[in-house]
């Protein structure tokens, strides 16, 4: 039976009259790096902050116990 580790990261958006802007490349980086230690993306949700802005980008993880 497999035995999961989950990890939750969550990324904050730069805030600006029109909403949040994403830095894009360094969630990739981010991303690709947690990749690397066998972690994988299983969801991602945002919140909002009013008028439908992104505040924050959360992305939830696992990977499998060694």
């Amino acid at each position: 039976m497999k035995k999961w580790n989950y990890k939750v990261v969550e990324f904050d958006t730069k805030s600006s009259f029109m909403g949040g802007k994403v830095d894009r490349q360094m969630i990739e980086n981010q991303l690709n790096e947690l990749g690397k230690k066998g972690w994988e993306v299983i969801s991602s949700f945002t919140t909002t902050q009013g008028n439908g802005y992104t505040r924050k980008i959360i992305y939830t993880c696992k990977k499998e116990e060694m």
